[in-house]
């Protein structure tokens, strides 16, 4: 056996019968795993703590805590979620096998334990673990990188956890799908991520730029979608990174792209881009009010720049949003 990292293996089985838990033991030592062991759901989440072993054999039916509740709170942390749980279940136990899916566990295994079996099935989880965890510290390596970019512009504050707010609150308003609001969440903090490609001369410059200096600007929606590219499961951002400068009348950048060649994620980031813009303020301009942003807005729409319809979407999703305390004197006294 050989795995890309020379550390053993780690294999927790947790059981509380003693002779379940040796059969295990006795037969993942010989196939060369470091095998740990616990008696009970606490004891479990104990040992994961201490030891992050590279997959659980979780049995079902433990008193106090079940399995199922284990894997839920191992699935619910950020630091045990990339564990593979393989559940223990007796042959022909549908009921356990459905309750251990809406549990979050990522395999089955029938008592007795087929020796072929548990060799396969624990090989492929565990490196299927490791290649998880090399692309979850790609993607941490890209976050971080988003966030340096946004502290090179001191004025932005903390425009992209603003985006993530609400990409993440309008994205449930339309009713998009989940991979799509997450999509939306991860391009509050990649969408400009190409910004690390862009002279400080250019990005940072007080004044307005010539037209070779904005060429140049330009460039960071292709730079951005450049470096995210490799990684596989940010094909649902990439499009947000290139194209949320693109406008609904073609006149954008930087494919020039029109109406609904503009692909949907796009559209709806670059509204709630703008808003933020448009709300928050900046050495150039004050912060407009929310009325006076979504006004600007619709001025923009009639001009052809923006979905009209989705810029009204996203007006009654403000005007919904909006606490009695946030409105002005004169609305307040109008409502009264």
């Amino acid at each position: 056996m050989s795995f890309i990292d020379s550390e053993l293996p780690k294999v927790l089985v947790v059981d509380d019968h003693p002779s379940s838990r040796m059969t295990a033991v006795a037969l993942l030592s010989v196939e060369g795993y470091e095998v740990l062991e616990a008696d009970s759901g606490p004891v479990a989440l104990e040992r994961v703590l201490e030891s992050n072993p590279d997959l659980i054999l979780l049995d079902v039916m433990m008193p106090g805590m079940d399995g199922f509740e284990v894997c839920r709170r191992l699935k619910e942390n950020e630091h045990t979620r990339l564990i593979p749980v393989v559940f223990i279940t007796a042959l022909n136990d549908r009921r356990s096998r459905i309750m251990g899916i809406e549990a979050g566990g990522d395999d089955f295994l029938t008592k007795p334990f087929d020796r072929l079996e548990l060799s396969a099935r624990v090989r492929s989880l565990v490196q299927q673990k490791r290649l998880n965890e090399d692309l979850d510290h790609a993607e941490q390596v890209l976050f971080s990188i988003a966030r340096t970019v946004e502290s090179r512009d001191p004025v932005t504050g903390d425009h992209c956890e603003r985006l993530v707010t609400m990409g993440q609150t309008f994205g449930e308003f339309i009713n998009l799908g989940r991979n799509e609001v997450r999509d939306l969440v991860w391009g509050g903090y990649l969408h400009d991520i190409g910004k690390v490609g862009i002279p400080d001369s250019v990005l940072l410059k007080k004044g307005k730029l010539t037209p070779e200096e904005w060429d140049i600007m330009k460039q960071h929606v292709t730079i951005g979608e450049t470096i995210c590219k490799p990684l596989r499961t940010m094909r649902g951002v990439l499009p947000i990174i290139r194209y949320h400068h693109e406008r609904w009348d073609g006149t954008g950048y930087p494919d020039g792209l029109v109406g609904d060649e503009i692909p949907i994620l796009a559209q709806v980031f670059q509204i709630i881009d703008i808003y933020d813009a448009l709300t928050s303020e900046r050495p150039y301009k004050r912060a407009f009010t929310p009325a006076e942003a979504l006004e600007i807005m619709n001025e923009e729409a009639s001009k052809g720049w923006r979905n009209p319809q989705l810029v009204q979407q996203f007006a009654e999703f403000i005007q919904s949003t909006q606490q009695p305390e946030s409105l002005s004197r004169e609305e307040a006294f109008a409502q009264k």
